[in-house]
């Protein structure tokens, strides 16, 4: 999760009627009423969404026979509790959360990629003096102190040869750029490169912003959309109709940017245009399938490398397979070769 957004969290509430207020859009199609479906978002209304809310105002999911509620949590980490707990039908979470969940025994599994390709990053601005991670030696690096990227950084640091020892860490919670603007670090880890990377960008601060699958951690899908056993044997038909409608939301966002910024902006709540057009400018090509591959795909072969980095880090006790951790089997037929 990209922590600093956690400092707008007073705007959930906000964000949330926002997106009800989206049906009343005059973008949006249709007014029928279809099989309801409820999605919790991963937090409030931001560009990694661009493809659910063009969809949602759109109309597509009403076109797909489908009455879907997007939701804000007013805590970021009930997503994938809600859908366990069979108080929502979807939720947007991370690799790392399904993997850890599925290892506790609870009844999820990813049934698509909304970004397949890590956004948390290592970033450091030019005053640190930091060229490459080999740098950090002597350092003051900011974390949020979530579990899974403090073990990045460990494997950032063993990767660039540097004895964990030497850098000193500072848990600074959600406010990881304020740390790294004040001087408190030199550098930080936990911030999106699609959003606190382009943050800095905007401010002229030139950063250098490296995802941490670039400096030693396997790769691993960012965001997934996650349903329960229970919604994946009972509600097949509904969840293939949903992905598919959100494929064509984010194939449309990716085509025309300009209505993306403009969906962003009237779903959200308080999000600066000129700072918001950069971040979904910068977040569309992450939106965009493998080549070749089917739109939410998500590589069997990379879960199985990062489940097995979570367990050499003692992140999970138990290793859950892929075969209980995703599933294809709702995604949209891939494009013919090109």
């Amino acid at each position: 999760m990209s922590v600093v957004r956690a400092l707008l969290a007073v705007s959930l509430c906000m964000a949330a009627a926002a997106l009800g207020a989206c049906s009343e859009k005059e973008e949006r199609t249709g007014s029928g009423r279809g099989a309801p479906l409820s999605v919790m978002l991963d937090f409030y209304v931001n560009p990694d969404h661009a493809g659910l809310v063009v969809a949602e105002r759109r109309g597509y999911f009403e076109e797909a026979g489908l009455e879907v509620d997007l939701r804000v949590p007013s805590d970021p980490s009930a997503p994938l509790k809600q859908v366990a707990a069979g108080r929502a039908d979807l939720a947007i979470s991370y690799e790392p959360e399904v993997l850890t969940a599925r290892s506790e025994g609870l009844p999820v599994k990813a049934v698509a990629a909304i970004v397949d390709e890590p956004l948390t990053s290592l970033i450091w601005l030019p005053e640190s003096g930091i060229v490459d991670p080999v740098d950090l030696s002597g350092k003051t690096v900011a974390t949020a102190g979530i579990p899974y990227q403090d073990d990045y950084l460990d494997t950032i640091l063993d990767a660039a040869g540097v004895p964990a020892a030497s850098v000193d860490r500072v848990n600074v919670g959600y406010g990881l750029l304020p740390a790294l603007l004040g001087g408190e670090a030199d550098a930080i880890l936990g911030g999106f490169r699609n959003i606190e990377g382009v943050q800095l960008t905007e401010r002229g601060d030139d950063p250098t912003v490296l995802p941490v699958d670039r400096v030693g951690v396997p790769t691993y899908d960012e965001l997934v959309l996650v349903a329960s056993d229970e919604t994946i044997e009972e509600r097949p038909d509904e969840l293939a109709l949903f992905i598919s409608a959100l494929a064509k939301g984010t194939e449309l966002a990716i085509d025309n940017p300009d209505l993306a910024i403009r969906s962003i902006l009237a779903a959200g709540d308080g999000l600066d245009p000129s700072l918001t057009a950069a971040e979904v400018e910068a977040t569309l090509p992450l939106l965009e399938a493998p080549e070749n591959a089917p739109f939410g795909w998500m590589n069997p072969n990379e879960w199985a490398n990062f489940a097995a980095w979570m367990k050499a880090q003692g992140l999970i006790d138990d290793l859950p397979s892929v075969e209980e951790s995703i599933t294809s089997e709702f995604l949209p037929p891939a494009p013919e070769p090109r």
